[in-house]
C-alpha cells in the first residue's frame, strides 16, 4: 500500500518512526521506496548535490517539478514530498502557482521553509487540496539571513518562539513539521505542544520521523560530514541497497539519530 499524509499521522499516533529519505531521480526513488523507506523528500539541495552550486538558492520551480517528475515514475509508494525553493513561497499566491507544478509532477505534498507568517500560505494551500510540511528552525533557504548554518533556538526566547510558531502552523492547517538542527530539549518541547507528525534532522531521536540527504547518509558528499549525519555505507560494506535499508531500520528501531548526533 501506498504511503500518505494519513499514514504518517497513524504512525505519530500510534508511536511508530516513520523514515525519510532525499531523491532526485526514478533510480534512486526506486531504490529507496523499495527498502521500505516511507517518505521521499524532493529536496531543494539538489542545487548543492546535484548541480554543484553553494547553496540551495539558485534552484527554480521549474527545476523542482522536473525532478519531481522523474521521482515519480521511479517511486514504489513512498509518499513524495517536494521542496518549494527560494522565495517560491513569497506570497501565498506564488506558493499556490508552485504548488500547482510540482504536485502536477507527482508531489504528494509540498514543503516550504519558514514560522508563522506562513500561516496564510499554509491555509490557502490546504483549502486548495495541497499538504503541507513547514520547515522550521535551520532553514537553508535564509541562510544568508542567519550569517551561516548555525544551530537554531538555543537561547530562552527564540526556543520560546519556535514552539509557538509551531503551535500556530498546527493551527493554521500545516499537516506535519520539520525541524532541522534544533536543540534536542527544545525540540521535545516542540513534540509535546503539537498533534502534528514532526520530522527531525539535527534535532531530537524523539521525533516521529527523520530525514538525511542521500548523499550525506551514503558517504558521498565532499568535506566534513555534518553532526547529525551517518555514514550507512559503512555498515552496508559499500552495498547501496544495504545501506538504505540499514538507514530506515536504524530510524524505526530508535537507534539513528543517536546522542552523538543531536544538539
Amino acid at each position: 500500500m501506498s504511503v500518505t499524509v494519513r499514514t504518517l499521522q497513524q504512525c505519530k499516533n500510534e508511536g511508530r518512526k516513520f523514515s525519510v529519505l532525499t531523491a532526485y531521480d526514478a533510480t534512486f526513488a526506486h531504490r529507496i521506496s523499495e527498502a521500505g523507506v516511507d517518505a521521499i523528500l524532493v529536496g531543494d539541495s539538489l542545487g548543492m548535490v546535484v548541480q554543484g552550486n553553494s547553496s540551495t538558492l539558485p534552484v527554480s520551480v521549474d527545476e523542482m517539478a522536473y525532478h519531481t517528475a522523474a521521482v515519480a515514475r521511479g517511486n514504489q509508494g513512498a509518499l513524495i514530498m517536494s521542496d518549494l525553493p527560494f522565495l517560491a513561497a513569497a506570497t501565498p499566491e506564488r506558493a499556490l502557482d508552485a504548488s500547482l507544478k510540482v504536485m502536477q509532477a507527482g508531489a504528494h505534498m509540498v514543503k516550504i521553509e519558514g514560522a508563522a507568517w506562513l500561516a496564510d500560505t499554509v491555509q490557502l494551500l490546504k483549502r486548495n487540496g495541497v499538504p503541507v510540511c513547514v520547515h522550521m528552525g535551520l532553514t537553508p533557504q535564509a541562510v544568508n539571513a542567519f550569517g551561516g548554518y548555525r544551530v537554531q533556538g538555543r537561547d530562552e526566547d527564540s526556543a520560546r518562539q519556535l514552539i509557538q510558531d509551531a503551535v500556530a502552523l498546527e493551527k493554521a492547517g500545516a499537516a506535519v513539521l520539520l525541524l532541522e538542527c534544533v536543540p534536542r530539549d527544545v525540540s521535545r518541547q516542540l513534540l509535546s505542544s503539537v498533534t502534528i507528525p514532526v520530522i527531525g534532522i539535527g534535532a531530537a531521536p524523539e521525533c516521529d520521523g527523520q530525514v538525511l540527504v542521500m548523499h550525506d547518509m551514503l558517504g558521498l558528499t565532499p568535506g566534513k560530514p555534518a553532526r547529525f549525519v551517518r555514514n550507512f555505507m559503512l555498515d552496508a560494506g559499500g552495498d547501496i541497497n544495504a545501506a538504505f535499508r540499514a538507514y530506515d531500520s536504524a530510524v524505526k528501531a530508535g537507534t539513528f539519530p543517536a546522542d552523538e548526533h543531536c544538539f
